[in-house]
């Protein structure tokens, strides 16, 4: 080879390696932006959140005392943040499975043709419509432990005893999660309804063909071809009940007790509401890496159920 062709390749080598470089540059300046947002809206907050959990800072003092660890100790102790936490997770938990669980067969017989299809979707909708708070009145005065509620009300005409439904710690936990049921299973469905309508007929047709029950198309075909829309709805499942504060807090006021207290009015209402914003910094500081640690093992699951049934 000639050393004009030589220099030639070289040149073209450098030119091709600039070029690659000017790409990568380019899309480092397109995620500039959200890196910045993410640094300021996220990051920032979150160190100055962790400082304020290590100092007595009451909203107040402008230099507060360093205490180390103590506000965390304090958490640990506190029978009420305790009692947050459980009921945050079950929660969580209880209405991610049981509105899954419901949402993927009411989908299946949403997408049937039925007359009246869209007044009945429209229907199993309408709970997600109004807010969580307003729900929790509404069912407050539905389950009012006194004769005067209106499942009470009716029991007491048939003869029968009154149930304290708000009153006692089982049936106030029960009674909080079917409600968070109830208003999130029809929006679910719904979205469960979109990702079947996009799965061809043709699966079904060859099915039937080879003499496939229901059971066994739900089972083989259905089931399986929904697994993308069962993640992004867990996961909004997930993250809405760790989060979850406005219908506790007006269905039951975190009562009786602690029982059905939440993470989030722990923080609201044991911390800033009591000028301890150092201790409501510790909490979210430790709510905040579970939720973290609960939404990488859900994904890590997810993508292993998608691995089985692709």
């Amino acid at each position: 080879m000639s050393l004009t062709a030589t220099a030639t390749i070289t040149r073209a080598k450098r030119r091709g390696r600039k070029a690659g470089w000017r790409q990568i540059t380019a899309s480092q300046a397109f995620l500039l932006p959200a890196t910045i947002i993410f640094i300021v809206l996220f990051i920032v907050p979150l160190g100055q959140s962790f400082w304020w959990s290590l100092t007595d800072f009451t909203g107040y003092n402008p230099n507060p005392n360093f205490i180390g660890f103590a506000n965390y100790a304090t958490i640990l102790q506190d029978p009420s943040m305790l009692a947050g936490l459980l009921f945050t997770l079950l929660f969580a938990v209880g209405t991610t499975v049981l509105i899954t669980a419901l949402a993927i067969p009411l989908a299946v017989q949403l997408n049937k043709v039925f007359f009246g299809r869209n007044l009945v979707r429209s229907l199993w909708f309408f709970p997600a419509i109004p807010s969580m708070a307003i729900l929790g009145l509404v069912w407050r005065y539905i389950l009012s432990p006194l004769d005067s509620g209106v499942v009470n009300s009716v029991l007491v005409k048939l003869g029968l005893d009154s149930v304290g439904w708000l009153s006692t710690d089982a049936l106030a936990k029960v009674s909080v999660i079917v409600v968070g049921v109830w208003a999130a299973t029809g929006w679910h469905a719904v979205l469960y309804t979109a990702y079947l309508q996009s799965i061809p007929a043709e699966y079904y047709e060859v099915a039937k063909i080879d003499g496939a029950t229901s059971r066994q198309q739900f089972f083989g075909i259905t089931l399986p071809l929904l697994t993308p829309a069962m993640v992004i709805s867990t996961f909004l499942l997930m993250t809405g009940g760790l989060k979850v504060f406005d219908l506790p807090y007006t269905l039951t006021n975190g009562g009786p007790g602690f029982s059905t207290y939440t993470i989030t009015q722990s923080i609201v209402v044991s911390g800033v509401g009591q000028g301890r914003y150092g201790l409501a910094s510790a909490l979210a500081v430790l709510f905040t890496f579970a939720v973290g640690i609960l939404s990488f093992s859900q994904l890590a699951l997810t993508k292993v159920i998608e691995r089985r049934f692709s």
